[in-house]
């Protein structure tokens, strides 16, 4: 074997993962030392992925799209099945406590609110001003603002695939545009709160060591013996994930056996979102971990918590630097204007349905609850958390625990809008009905939100 510099197979994964690398800790020492990019709130990876994106563009770094590609569709089920693998912890607040329950109907029911917004502006621009546009593009809006880059890489390369036209790149901008506005709408609104005296100012990154008592339960796996605890927590996650990719090629073999139109129609949405598949795997391992415990069959707790959680957040920071640098600008030729129109409109009808929701949710730290949501729906949430740091820093407020439950509720309540999403790409008149079906179903997720347990609390 060839393991010289001409092997370009060999070396071109480490030289792409190097490059994401020092991206990242160029970015990392930019919001350090530059002050107005720290006060912009906007997360590291982002920064990175705009830095190879421009550098890309200027054709500094020899940057390998295709790679890119690869590497945040597998990125984003590695950090849901990271995520999905967390042991849960019970309520402190009762059980009858539905705040997770309804902060998942607000996240899908954000999803909805911005599928419906960006149909109605695709619809009604491919009916007059632009008869060539894809009609089910603005269901991309929901999937670049409420799911971040992951989701928008894979439905617009499905979306492409089906005759959208720079569909891919059309998904990543919604999704780094997302982040634009988690970022300075967000900080804008920061400020204003403050000035109102609505919210009190918080210290931003604050220098004092974090709490790691939670890194060590009493029953858990020791720290390192003959396999050290971060391998463990690695090797559950990739198990998972072949299992995900087993699971995946035989549904898919199934479905093709059966009917060559239904494989047409399923097969590439369920490759596209493997990710779903991926944690509800994750979270049947959990739950029989957890009876093998019960039962005496296992002695030990093998999932940490903390460990679970860094290995998803580096997953995800990867997934969106790769995301972003791997926009093509150039695809987006003619697609200015239903772009813009849904940046847009994708923060003012977020911002406006969390501003209704969450007041009646999270009483006794609405802002914190609105502010961190806003950042999660328009970003990701690592932006929610960000934003949250500036109001709430010592997380006093249940506001950042609500975004990882909510996150976990969303799973299930949001896979209707995966359907949805499927649905709306077949013609223009699924087009009409998934915005329908998309009004109906937010209707039933606002009775969760305004009418659950709604005598018990009050």
């Amino acid at each position: 074997m060839d393991f010289s510099a001409a092997n370009t197979a060999l070396w071109n994964i480490v030289i792409q993962l190097g490059m994401i690398a020092g991206a990242i800790l160029l970015a990392n020492f930019l919001r350090q030392k530059l002050a107005f990019i720290r006060n912009s709130l906007m997360p590291t990876a982002v920064i990175a992925g705009f830095i190879m994106l421009i550098l890309k563009h200027l054709h500094v770094l020899p940057v390998d799209n295709n790679f890119l590609e690869i590497l945040v569709y597998h990125c984003i089920a590695l950090g849901f099945i990271a995520m999905s693998l967390r042991v849960s912890r019970k309520s402190k607040d009762g059980k009858g406590d539905l705040t997770g329950l309804k902060s998942g109907a607000i996240i899908v029911g954000g999803y909805l609110v911005q599928g419906a917004a960006g149909l109605i502006i695709t619809l009604a621009l491919a009916y007059t001003f632009m008869p060539d546009m894809f009609k089910a593009a603005g269901l991309l809006l929901p999937m670049g603002y409420g799911q971040g880059p992951g989701q928008a890489n894979n439905v617009g390369m499905t979306y492409e695939a089906l005759g959208f036209t720079g569909g891919r790149s059309f998904g990543l901008a919604l999704a780094a545009a997302g982040y634009i506005v988690a970022c300075i709408v967000g900080v804008i609104m920061l400020n204003v709160l403050r000035k109102r005296g609505a919210v009190r100012a918080g210290h931003g990154e604050t220098a004092e060591k974090p709490d790691l008592s939670f890194f060590q339960d009493e029953d858990e796996i020791p720290v390192s013996e003959s396999l050290d605890k971060l391998s463990v927590q690695l090797a559950m996650v990739l198990l998972v994930y072949l299992a995900t990719y087993l699971a995946t090629w035989g549904l898919t073999s199934g479905i093709s056996a059966l009917s060559e139109g239904l494989a047409n129609t399923l097969n590439t949405l369920l490759w596209g979102f493997n990710f779903i598949i991926g944690s509800a795997l994750a979270i049947l391992v959990r739950v029989l971990l957890d009876k093998a415990k019960e039962a005496g069959l296992v002695r030990r707790q093998y999932q940490n918590n903390y460990l679970l959680n860094r290995l998803s957040g580096f997953f995800f920071d990867i997934m969106i630097v790769a995301g972003i640098a791997s926009i093509d600008l150039q695809d987006l030729t003619g697609l200015w204007v239903p772009f813009i129109l849904l940046a847009v409109a994708g923060g003012f009808v977020t911002w406006y349905w969390l501003k209704i929701a969450c007041k009646h949710v999270y009483r006794g730290y609405y802002y914190e609850g609105l502010i961190s949501m806003f950042g999660m729906q328009t970003g990701t949430i690592g932006s929610g958390i960000l934003l949250l740091r500036e109001i709430d820093p010592d997380f006093s407020t249940p506001a950042a625990n609500n975004l990882v439950v909510g996150s976990t509720f969303a799973i299930v309540l949001g896979a209707p809008v995966l359907v949805l999403v499927g649905l709306a790409s077949r013609s223009p008149a699924m087009c009409f009905l998934t915005l329908g079906l998309a009004v109906a179903y937010w209707a039933i997720l606002a009775l969760v939100i305004f009418k659950a347990g709604r005598k018990k609390k009050d």
